[in-house]
């Protein structure tokens, strides 16, 4: 387990409401797409972060992480194991407070590397099933 019950509720109660979503694009038959939205409804801002920079769910998009002119809380990262080690470094860089990894999408290494720097981490986890549970 890659994030215990204590580490989810800290991220998706305690670390700011800011969550930069990458992997977020106006296709509505992804994931992503679903997941933002219930973050909105919990009172999240959603930021998209995807190469096309799309504007999503009313949020301006950007194309990497640097690009956001603002602090981001929570780096929700909807790409592949292999590429999400690297998002995990950017978050790191970003000074962003905790990384969420997708279901499936798992990196110890990535993993190590967050903790070691401080940020919170949870792994193959989804915040859209974790947040309602929080009650």
């Amino acid at each position: 387990m890659y994030g215990d019950e204590a580490t989810v509720r800290k991220i998706l109660t305690e670390l700011g409401d800011t969550w930069a979503v990458v992997g977020l694009s106006s296709n509505r038959q992804r994931a992503a797409y679903g997941v933002a939205r219930v973050l909105q409804r919990f009172g999240k801002r959603v930021v998209p972060v995807h190469p096309k920079a799309e504007t999503v769910h009313g949020e301006q998009g950007y194309a990497s992480l640097a690009d956001i002119p603002f602090d981001v809380d929570v780096v929700d990262v909807f790409v592949n194991s292999d590429l999400a080690g690297a998002v995990a470094d950017e978050a790191v860089a970003k000074g962003a407070r905790g990384v969420w990894f997708q279901l499936g999408v798992i990196d110890e290494a990535a993993y190590g590397r967050t903790r070691t720097a401080g940020l919170e981490m949870v792994m193959d986890r989804c915040p859209a099933i974790e947040i309602p549970r929080l009650g």
